[in-house]
């Protein structure tokens, strides 16, 4: 509570006042997080789906608004955003924010420090520095491995590859190529394509009958490749695809690498953080392999977004590969300054996040989250064992659920079905694997009970043994 010494402006300040608290900007951030309060407090009630709601107008007006209109304006936006804390939003990898999560993004806010160079963050930048090493430490990747936080993976894969190909000597070579899975994600068709290379430099390697990359293609491949002239400047393995949450083997990719003199760099995105424990840390054996992960904390831990990191096994590529000097500022005290060690300049301390959501988790509670998520995905798929749905491949808390055996009408049962499911409050993506129609459920939401898988499975059977109506 606020002494009455400590005084009440009668409007909010564009700016917090360096000399006492500001009573205007408590009491607005009360309001605020009360109405964030009661928006999470009321998504089970609401559709699990977001509806478009009455829009406020995007541009500013003549003047300045009040707090009040400020608020209204505030409660319409959020009335038609996604509600990932609803126990049936099962559709993406977006998991509801941890709580100290939602503090430590005000906090950040606050804070506005930029992790462009040590003299403009001090305390976050050695913070950062230290917690780079103890996540690449943690994931095996060894005494000296280190990295850079990223404004999401698709950023952070495009640094593994940029590092890849200088370190390979090939940053002015239009031939090289990177080989991954047929099905590895799209951000690195994007990377390549910033990087300036032509489109057919990804060599993308056709599933094995798992859906996983075999490692026998990926051989013959390189040697093709070799044949050809092509040199390779990485080969990306995927700890956990997009759809149906598969691994691929990561320790038979790895001893290709060392045999061919390649950079293996693991796109773990997804499920890379099972390596931060012991008790799932077999989940993605040989990622301790790689030359460089992307690791995602805001897939399944929570961490609100964006929280992505770039990991490597020697750091030192970061500045080889990005360092221009920073003239206009000081010499850091130790290390490197953070906008040496990757393409981003300024950035926000969004490692605030990760380090006050780490710390309140602890060691068990990232395995109970993780191990929390397995058990819903399992759950699933023995719910729905013995019906004529069949569950493809997967390794994590993903789970794609293929048309019914026999059906005629694929791409019919999926929208029927998920037009269903939505009605009874639970929502599913629509993805394609090789052009075959799938339903998609991810269960890294902690407030999806055993009674709302139960249901779901429920809800699923009934669209294989009876006419479902539109």
């Amino acid at each position: 509570m606020l002494s009455p010494a400590e005084g009440h402006s009668t409007a909010l300040s564009p700016f917090a006042a360096p000399h006492g608290v500001d009573g205007a900007l408590v009491s607005f951030l009360h309001d605020c997080t009360g109405l964030l309060g009661r928006w999470l407090a009321e998504a089970a009630d609401q559709g699990v789906r977001p509806l478009l709601s009455l829009q406020p107008p995007a541009e500013p007006e003549v003047g300045p608004l009040s707090e009040q209109r400020l608020l209204s304006d505030l409660q319409g936006l959020m009335g038609g955003a996604f509600r990932p804390n609803h126990p049936g939003a099962l559709a993406h990898l977006d998991p509801p924010a941890l709580t100290v999560s939602m503090a430590a993004e005000l906090l950040a806010a606050g804070l506005n420090n930029n992790l462009l160079a040590e003299e403009l963050s001090p305390s976050l930048s050695r913070l950062e520095r230290g917690l780079c090493r103890w996540l690449a430490q943690r994931l095996g990747l060894g005494p000296r491995a280190s990295g850079v936080p990223a404004s999401g993976g698709s950023l952070s894969n495009l640094m593994a590859l940029v590092c890849a190909r200088r370190a390979a000597g090939l940053a002015h070579d239009p031939r090289a190529v990177v080989v991954a899975a047929a099905g590895a994600h799209v951000s690195l068709a994007k990377a390549l394509g910033v990087m300036g290379l032509p489109a057919d430099a990804l060599v993308a390697v056709p599933a094995g009958d798992d859906g996983r990359l075999d490692p026998a293609l990926v051989a013959d491949t390189l040697r093709h490749l070799h044949r050809q002239g092509r040199p390779v400047l990485a080969l990306v393995g995927t700890a956990g695809t997009t759809v149906q949450g598969l691994v691929d083997p990561l320790a038979d990719l790895a001893d290709l690498c060392r045999d061919h003199g390649l950079w293996f760099h693991v796109d773990g995105a997804i499920g890379a953080v099972c390596a931060l424990v012991d008790d799932h840390r077999w989940r993605v054996r040989g990622l301790e392999r790689a030359d460089s992960v992307t690791l995602n904390p805001q897939k399944l831990l929570g961490v609100s977004k964006p929280s992505s990191l770039l990991l490597l096994r020697d750091p030192t590529h970061l500045e080889a590969s990005f360092a221009t000097g920073l003239p206009y500022m000081e010499a850091p005290l130790g290390g490197v300054q953070g906008g040496e060690l990757g393409l981003q300049g300024t950035r926000g301390a969004e490692v605030l996040k990760l380090w006050l959501c780490l710390r309140h988790l602890g060691l068990t509670g990232i395995s109970d989250l993780i191990g929390a998520a397995m058990a819903r995905a399992a759950s699933l798929r023995s719910a729905l064992a013995g019906s004529d749905l069949s569950c493809l491949a997967g390794d994590l808390h993903l789970v794609a659920i293929a048309a019914p055996n026999g059906s005629h009408d694929r791409h019919g049962w999926r929208d029927t079905a998920h037009a269903l499911l939505l009605r009874e409050g639970f929502w599913l993506s629509r993805p394609d694997v090789a052009g075959q129609p799938l339903l998609k459920a991810v269960f890294g939401n902690p407030y999806t009970s055993p009674q709302h898988i139960q249901r779901l499975a429920e809800l699923l059977r009934s669209t294989s043994s009876a006419e479902v109506s539109r």
